[in-house]
């Protein structure tokens, strides 16, 4: 295996398609500068924009400022932090200081002040990263997909009339087109691993508390901040630099390992349970299921030890729609008739029947997740690592919540192997494994114990060093 802190050195003139760390390798040899850097974003943006619709807000004048400085600190070798000079976007529900946070709604005031950063974009200014913008949500983050009554429908960059997935669709948009090569997303249900399945990139979902989040989700700790990078290594420099303590959220674990070291230890004597359809319960799409497998094979051969094996789910979805409705519920609770005729209708209606689950339903549901979370502790002292398509499907039409005819009203009919380990808290990412006929993207989805982030990593560097994850970028198929 390489060491995934010495990328090898490459071309200025694709600065926009480098990973983060071949940027960081790039401005200590002096080959080209954050601004460089930075300019060959912006100008992709430009491209990208029109054609997948991944961004709010594009703050170019202030990145290029961030740039200069980046440049000048590089200059006299006084750089600061893990990050000084990468472009990073962040997902329009995480504050950021200097521009209004719309969280995807008309609903929300652009009135400030707006002059505080969420944890993770706190910790961003602090390595010295360049905030380029933010990228688009679905209303309130509430859904699968990206489409919103403040900005329109987000679209894949392999074919745009196809959805992004979501949440988080904006972001993984972006880093597959080299808008930006890390972006910080979030996941209630699968948002960070569901756009990344779709978009041909990696996401992870932390353990819960892991990455601080302020202020707390309207979802409670369903909610996870996590990274989306073009690869593991990237992500593991990012995790790094947005975990650790915060007073602001009560619940955050405090200071974390890093886990950027312990990337090359690979899989050898890893234990995988893998479960390719939950033991029939979900039907996948043959191409999907056989790219699937084709990961685990490549997992075998790394020398980890597989079986398949289905955990005890018990069909979560009746708890999970409680808690997420309720959720949907106590955030517009205080909301006026114009703010509620001008939400999303499929977030209205979940906001309706949310409201009338009673305080034992949702005690009921509480009790039911706590159940899953001890059934999947007992299934980790078996398996190191669950392994499971991220999705059963590849991305669909743009601008509807469900496919065309799948029978499914809500898109948790559509997400069964993402939304559970938010119940659970447990760390759970998506990395990308083939394509389907159409050239679609496909994701292989890898779960660990609560706590257990470092074995996730481990196992999606290795795929990335066996070279599962070379899919086309965007265009070439």
């Amino acid at each position: 295996m390489t060491d995934p802190q010495t990328p090898q050195p490459a071309q200025p003139s694709s600065l926009a398609d480098l990973t983060a760390r071949r940027l960081l390798a790039g401005y200590e040899r002096g080959d080209f500068s954050p601004v460089d850097a930075v300019r060959a974003v912006l100008e992709r943006i430009e491209t990208v924009q029109p054609l997948v619709n991944a961004f709010v807000r594009v703050d170019a004048e202030q990145a290029l400022a961030q740039a200069e400085a980046s440049a000048a600190r590089w200059r006299e070798k006084r750089t600061r932090g893990l990050l000084d000079g990468v472009p990073v976007t962040v997902k329009d529900i995480l504050l950021q200081a200097g521009g209004p946070t719309l969280r995807g709604s008309l609903a929300v005031s652009r009135e400030g002040p707006w002059g505080e950063d969420a944890p993770s974009v706190a910790r961003l200014r602090e390595h010295g990263a360049v905030l380029l913008g933010k990228t688009t949500t679905p209303e309130f983050g509430w859904k699968g997909v990206t489409d919103s009554p403040l900005s329109g429908v987000t679209c894949n960059p392999y074919d745009p009339s196809r959805t992004a997935g979501g949440s988080s669709g904006g972001s993984a948009a972006a880093v597959a087109l080299g808008a930006g090569p890390l972006s910080l997303g979030t996941d209630g249900g699968g948002s960070v691993r569901i756009p990344a399945s779709f978009c041909g990139v990696f996401g992870l979902k932390p353990t819960y508390g892991r990455v601080p989040l302020y202020p707390s989700s309207p979802f409670g700790t369903l909610a996870h901040v996590g990274p989306m990078a073009r690869d593991a290594a990237d992500a593991a420099l990012l995790l790094d630099v947005i975990s650790g303590a915060d007073w602001r959220d009560w619940s955050q674990l405090g200071p974390a390992p890093s886990l950027r070291g312990t990337l090359a230890e690979g899989v050898k004597g890893l234990r995988i349970g893998y479960s390719p359809s939950f033991g029939g319960q979900v039907p996948v799409r043959p191409a999907v299921a056989s790219a699937v497998r084709r990961a685990v094979e490549a997992l075998a051969e790394l020398g980890a030890y597989i079986e398949e094996s289905d955990p005890d789910l018990a069909e979560p979805t009746e708890a999970f729609h409680t808690l997420w409705f309720s959720g949907a519920a106590r955030l517009v609770q205080h909301f006026g008739t114009e703010q509620r005729e001008a939400l999303d209708p499929g977030l209205r209606e979940i906001c309706e029947i949310g409201a009338r689950y009673s305080a034992l339903e949702y005690l009921a549901a509480v009790d039911e997740r706590m159940a899953l979370g001890r059934r999947m502790g007992r299934f980790h002292t078996s398996y190191d690592l669950l392994v499971t398509p991220t999705l059963p499907i590849t991305a669909f039409e743009a601008g509807v919540e469900v496919p065309a005819h799948s029978g499914h009203h809500r898109w948790t009919g559509w997400t069964p192997f993402t939304y559970p380990f938010n119940l659970t808290q447990q760390p759970a990412a998506s990395v990308p494994c083939g394509v389907d006929e159409d050239g679609l993207p496909i994701g292989v989805q890898l779960v660990g114990a609560r706590h257990g982030d470092g074995v996730v990593m481990r196992g999606a560097h290795a795929l990335y060093e066996a070279g599962v994850t070379a899919i086309p970028r965007p265009g070439e198929v």
